[in-house]
């Protein structure tokens, strides 16, 4: 990446951490919203869903699968790239676990759930759905845990992903 654009990146990146270094309930809130973001989470939540609810099964099955697609995805191009994740008070777990930051992969997994929403979701589900992906994207901008290059990746790998999925309401 050109070094005008890695400047740009890491300015924007000090610009959303504003927020969240001043407030402790905007703390809150982003860490809250990057968690929900969590394949750990995600993944016995659309398995739950297709136990639960038969008639959407094919749905959640299918979106299980995309998100584990994805997530390979994401996993390699992060040991390809080998991106460190901005320097932010918050986030150490990452740093030592997960080190590298490009692309998103909750921004990815974010912006997969919101675009088969879109496919196979009443609208009012599928807006809600996109108001928590852009929540979660925000978040981790805003705990310092990824640059804005790393959160539009991601929606850009979550977003082909899901349009390689097939969905049907």
């Amino acid at each position: 990446m050109p070094p005008r654009w890695l400047a740009w990146d890491a300015a924007l990146s000090r610009f959303f951490q504003q927020p969240v270094a001043r407030s402790r309930g905007w703390r809150s809130l982003a860490w809250a919203l990057a968690h929900s973001g969590d394949s750990w989470l995600l993944v016995p939540a659309l398995l739950l869903a297709a136990w639960v609810e038969p008639d959407s099964r094919g749905q959640a099955l299918a979106a299980t699968a995309a998100v584990l697609v994805l997530a390979a995805l994401v996993l390699g191009l992060k040991f390809a790239i080998r991106r460190q994740r901005p320097q932010s008070p918050w986030g150490h777990i990452y740093r030592k676990t997960d080190p590298h930051a490009f692309p998103s992969g909750h921004a990815a997994r974010a912006a997969l759930l919101a675009a088969l929403a879109w496919k196979g979701l009443p609208p009012p589900w599928a807006a809600a759905i996109t108001l928590w992906a852009l929540g979660v994207s925000w978040a981790r901008l805003a705990l310092g845990l990824h640059y804005p290059t790393d959160v539009l990746a991601g929606w850009a790998l979550g977003l082909v992903v899901a349009w390689m999925t097939p969905m049907h309401r």
